[in-house]
């Protein structure tokens, strides 16, 4: 039985129609994705699977009791709370309990004797609420997503920034176990190692998948039925990527053949209606509705929208050296990102800088670039260099300015290779409308500010282009058409980039980093450089501190704590008296309490190890399950001796 069923569809926006008659369905276990050119509909789509949006026309149903999670495209923002209570509130009633009970845990270190009995008692009966809804295995499952996301559950979610937003986001979808799990752009912001493991997550995910994205190499790996969503019709391609590309090339062959047999047709009526007084006398009325048929289903028609069109301006040939790094170190507040580094850059090299988000990639670029001064160590930079950088940040752009304004600075014409183009017509090679270009950029979609930045960096004269994150939010066609121009480009280039295909596609050789500040060359691209033996590597201590996600507050607190309660019921009058049975009880728990944190201690020991990460992924599940499960059973065993102690 269907999952989700959409019969003769239709939604529009304004009088651009997103959905047009169409059918679509989604069935139990298999992983579906939803391919398009930006504003296509994709995520509009999606809103309209997850209930957020309802449809102009047609039916939408979804089968009984199924339960529905989606990731949207842009992380949260302007959420108050903890990382925990925002992935807690993904699943209703039960994550309101267990935020109810995190709360009241960490209330009782500042609490006093008359209100802890109080706390005591509710948090009792909040728990016999959670023992009865199994709300312990989904705090399992928190702890469990947030260590395997790097993610400190006890962080306030404001003060993240957007890319650990989106892995929040993430957790927070994955860890409702939904029937159908939605996810729009799930790699967005994610770095390599964190999308690998998503990768292995999902492909053993028992319920179904419905995704958008534009990483060709996780499309490859994960989808099993490819949708394609052109010009609202939807048409579904059973099997892998790769077929439906294949598959998608011969259907516009034959769309464009039969449009022009379609148009012929029309030009031929067309003529004939014009003809004289003698044949519009003889002319039979049945041709001429016929006609206005045609002209109708004519006008209806969408035509498939160009291609962006790109090209680098000409610049003078650099020197054959661009860069000579000696011993170069550099460091921020309890990090090294840059360690006694060492290599040189040859005209026409084509570099990829491959690494975790924050171990300093964008950082080793502005060294380069001079931005930044190395604290030790030299950076010799070549002769006759013109670069031309594109920076993730966008902090070229103004955005208050309209798009004809960024990329003009004022003036009506743009010079490319030496001859004058009118700025409107330029930027229709990158496919901003007349409308679309007079804008202000703080309402452009995040693909079309790529596009944008595209349009200004190549606009200028380059023999080095630097690129950090370019891929984000582009759509394949796009992305594609910005990998030939690469291939092209005579100069120099260096990338920044967690699209594996793309690395794969434009470079010839990769730094990567191998923890500490540590960069090490490889020739090729990414595929090339983990067959040659690259590993990830976690970070110290920034990144191992963040991959505790509450075990660690707890344990360290467990002393503390201790002290504070047993000073403040040791002044307080007892309220009940204790039985031998319960005093027994008291007695026993300290002895169970520190042989569990050592067994806490000893999993997390081998949790932190390098290669840990690097075995089969049943190997880290079951540990990490089982360092959830302690967890848990020390958090109990914690509540159980305060309770105790307050009856004192």
């Amino acid at each position: 039985m269907s999952l989700v069923r959409i019969n003769n569809g239709a939604l529009a926006f304004g009088h651009t129609p997103l959905l047009k008659n169409a059918d679509f369905t989604i069935e139990p276990g298999e992983r579906v994705c939803i391919v398009g050119r930006n504003g296509t509909g994709k995520s509009s789509l999606m809103k309209v699977l997850s209930g957020d949006i309802i449809l102009d026309d047609g039916e939408f149903n979804i089968a009984t009791d199924v339960k529905v999670s989606r990731l949207q495209q842009d992380p949260p923002k302007s959420e108050a709370g903890s990382i925990y209570s925002y992935i807690a509130a993904g699943v209703a009633e039960i994550g309101d309990l267990l935020q109810a009970y995190h709360d009241i845990s960490h209330q009782l270190e500042t609490a006093d004797a008359d209100s802890m009995e109080k706390m005591l008692n509710k948090m009792q009966h909040i728990q016999e609420k959670l023992d009865h809804n199994n709300g312990w295995q989904l705090d399992s499952r928190i702890s469990q997503i947030c260590q395997l996301l790097s993610l400190d559950s006890e962080k306030q979610l404001a003060e993240l920034s957007g890319g650990w937003q989106r892995k929040v986001a993430l957790a927070r979808a994955l860890v409702s176990e939904p029937d159908l799990l939605l996810l729009d752009e799930p790699t967005n912001h994610l770095d390599i190692d964190t999308i690998e493991w998503l990768e292995q997550f999902l492909m053993s995910y028992k319920g179904a998948i419905v995704f958008v994205s534009h990483d060709r190499g996780f499309i490859q790996r994960m989808a099993t039925r490819i949708v394609d969503l052109d010009r609202g019709v939807i048409t579904n391609w059973p099997g892998s990527y790769q077929a439906y590309l294949d598959g998608k090339i011969e259907w516009l062959r034959v769309e464009e053949e039969q449009n022009a047999l379609f148009d012929k047709r029309l030009a031929d009526e067309e003529t004939w209606i014009r003809q004289g007084v003698k044949a519009r006398r003889t002319r039979n009325e049945g041709r001429v509705r016929a006609l206005k048929s045609l002209r109708q289903e004519r006008m209806e028609r969408l035509n498939r929208q160009g291609n962006v069109n790109m090209s680098v301006g000409d610049s003078d040939r650099s020197g054959k050296l661009i860069f000579e790094v000696d011993s170069v170190n550099y460091d921020i507040p309890d990090k090294r990102l840059v360690n006694n580094f060492s290599t040189r850059v040859m005209r026409g090299d084509r570099i990829a800088l491959i690494g975790p988000n924050g171990c300093g990639k964008s950082t080793l670029v502005k060294l380069l670039l001079e931005q930044l001064k190395p604290q030790s160590g030299e950076i010799k930079i070549g002769t006759k260099l013109q670069t031309a950088y594109f920076d993730q940040y966008r902090e070229a752009l103004d955005p208050e300015k309209t798009v004809e304004e960024n990329v003009g600075e004022g003036k009506s014409t743009v010079t490319i290779n030496g001859k004058d183009r009118h700025i409107l017509s330029y930027l229709q090679d990158f496919l901003f409308s007349p409308v679309r270009a007079r804008t202000p950029v703080k309402a452009l979609s995040g693909g079309e500010k790529n596009r944008l930045l595209l349009a200004r960096l190549l606009l200028r004269p380059a023999n080095l282009i630097v690129l950090d994150e370019p891929t984000n939010d582009l759509d394949i066609e796009t992305l594609e058409l910005l990998e030939s121009l690469l291939a092209d480009f005579g100069g120099t280039l260096l990338i920044v980039s967690h699209d594996r295909a793309f690395i794969d596609n434009t470079v010839t050789s990769s730094w990567w980093f191998e923890g500490n500040g540590h960069w090490q060359e490889y020739v090729g691209g990414y595929q090339d450089a983990v067959s040659q033996g690259a590993k990830f590597y976690s970070e110290e201590p920034e990144d191992k501190t963040a991959v505790q996600s509450k075990a660690e507050p707890k344990q360290e607190k467990v002393e503390q704590v201790k002290a504070e309660v047993t000073s403040q019921t040791a002044s307080a009058k007892p309220t009940k008296k204790m039985s031998y049975k319960l005093r027994d009880e008291l007695e026993k728990l300290p002895a169970k309490m520190e042989k569990l944190e050592v067994e806490v201690e000893e999993l997390q020991a081998v949790i932190a190890q390098a290669d840990f990460y690097n075995q089969e992924q049943n190997k880290v599940n079951k540990v990490l399950q089982k360092l959830a499960e302690k967890e848990q059973q020390l958090e109990t065993y914690f509540e159980r001796w305060e309770e105790l102690e307050s009856l004192k």
